[in-house]
């Protein structure tokens, strides 16, 4: 739903310069914690990723691979495309959503004692 959604650019921004980040081959990960209920999650997809068509389609499968892993809530994300993303199948992009979630510690298999390494 839109609650999900990270659109202001003032929390982009936010999550840019008082966040962590975690980044592969694929994508980069920004991640900060909100004070709200939910975890809000923005995509950049630059020009260099290709045309209007192409840079929307990657947004539509990150979308999709954010929504198959279980997010916790409490947190703003913000998932950049590197140029590779696009030629990357869509279990690729999973992959890489996947293991850079589980590096931020943001999911929720993972349980720790303390939010040591938590982004925030």
């Amino acid at each position: 739903g839109k609650e999900h959604r990270l659109t202001n650019t003032k929390d982009f921004a936010a999550v840019r310069s008082r966040g962590r980040s975690w980044a592969d081959g694929l994508l980069v990960l920004g991640a900060r914690r909100n004070s709200l209920d939910v975890s809000r999650v923005g995509f950049s997809v630059g020009k260099r990723n290709g045309n209007a068509v192409a840079r929307n389609k990657l947004k539509r499968r990150l979308r999709e691979a954010v929504h198959r892993i279980p997010l916790r809530d409490g947190f703003d994300l913000v998932l950049v495309a590197r140029r590779g993303a696009t030629s990357a199948d869509f279990d690729g992009l999973c992959r890489s959503v996947e293991k850079l979630s589980e590096r931020a510690r943001i999911t929720e298999t993972t349980q720790g004692s303390s939010s040591h390494g938590a982004a925030g």
